[in-house]
């Protein structure tokens, strides 16, 4: 049965392994487009992060849905004129090999081009691939502290890496939309494009704000632990029964709503030290203070009843089994080799339409198939 998702006449060629290409390629595939996924022998290194799921690694089963996993050594003979038949007849050549591995396999996204004018290519790497460090290896947590992410994560005593692969996922949020662009370019000019991305640009981007802040105010932002830099209040609370809430005031009509109808000091609202947000994170310890005391008096169900009823935003302080059991969490199942795995559901809705994944392969799963369609 043909399909009748977006990209489902575009062929997709994946040498990739760990987390910026293979989130990329999963929402390619998400979207229709058929990935094949070059492997080694031992399988994307990514395999063997963890065994957690039935078995299998949380990240792979996560970031490698609706792929065909094709097994080839690439600087053999045989195997390297295969996936060369392979690129001939893809839309889309995606990797993310180490430091000029690709180009030493003869893979090299610039020739590729000359070659197949047609041809989308994108390289994610570790640096931009004409910055100075271009040739060193780099992955998420190394990146994290490079752009300075840690110095702004954590608590006021230490630097902390963010919780999950930020800089990897933004690199490939960041080429999945550039492969969209350049789609839709072909569409038009009738010629494929040269992308590139590198964890590092897509983290730096993300770290525009505190940037700012050095770069024009001549400091940046401490690391606060659950509070932010910017906006008071806008932090954690604990309750009279030991829950934790956060909550977040945006502006001086939000925050005279929250004096008046929440903690019922109208008085506050004539003390000059909170007049504005400005003055309020000048001030936040004192104004912590005061919220704290009132936040320790009432339970955490009194307290989401009057942030909800006056329209307060606040959410409660989760750990991850809070989240397995949150109300919102949506979950979509896929199959695989060791049966079927529920993961979160992909964040966009399309409206009457229902979001089928397919499944998770095993390594090699669709060798013999593809050497056979592609070796004619």
């Amino acid at each position: 049965m043909a399909s009748n998702k977006p990209l489902s006449d575009i062929l997709v060629v994946a040498l990739e392994q760990a987390v910026a290409a293979p989130y990329c390629s999963s929402r390619l595939a998400d979207a229709g487009a058929r990935v094949i996924k070059i492997e080694r022998k031992e399988g994307d290194f990514a395999r063997g992060y963890d065994d957690v799921v039935n078995g299998q690694s949380a990240y792979f089963v996560w970031l490698n849905r609706g792929k065909e996993s094709v097994v080839l050594d690439i600087k053999e003979g045989e195997d390297k004129r295969l996936l060369e038949s392979i690129i001939s007849k893809a839309d889309v050549f995606l990797q993310n090999l180490g430091p000029g591995a690709a180009k030493r396999a003869g893979f090299d996204s610039k020739k590729l081009r000359k070659k197949y004018p047609r041809l989308i290519t994108c390289d994610i790497s570790g640096y931009s691939s004409d910055g100075p460090s271009r040739e060193m290896k780099a992955y998420d947590m190394l990146v994290q502290a490079e752009t300075g992410l840690s110095s702004v994560t954590g608590s006021s005593r230490e630097p902390s890496r963010v919780g999950v692969s930020v800089c990897d996922i933004a690199a490939g949020m960041n080429a999945h939309a550039a492969i969209l662009n350049a789609i839709i370019e072909r569409k038009i000019s009738g010629k494929g494009q040269a992308i590139t991305c590198s964890l590092f640009d897509s983290m730096a981007e993300w770290m525009a704000v505190p940037l700012l802040h050095f770069d024009y105010g001549g400091k940046s932002p401490k690391r606060m632990g659950l509070r932010h830099p910017s906006i008071a209040p806008y932090s954690s609370f604990v309750t009279k029964d030991d829950k934790v809430i956060v909550i977040s005031i945006q502006n001086d009509r939000e925050w005279n709503k929250f004096v008046v109808r929440v903690l019922r000091t109208p008085e506050l609202l004539e003390d000059k030290r909170f007049s504005s947000n400005i003055s309020r994170v000048k001030n936040r310890k004192s104004l912590e203070k005061k919220i704290g005391s009132y936040f320790l008096s009432k339970t955490s169900v009194q307290l989401s009843k009057l942030l909800r009823q006056n329209d307060i935003a606040y959410g409660y302080l989760n750990n991850v089994e809070g989240l397995s059991k949150h109300s919102d969490l949506r979950r979509t199942t896929v199959n695989t080799e060791s049966g079927p795995v529920r993961i979160p559901s992909p964040p966009y809705k399309v409206l009457g339409s229902k979001n089928k994944l397919k499944g998770v392969p095993y390594c090699g799963e669709h060798t013999r198939i593809v050497r056979e369609e592609f070796s004619k």
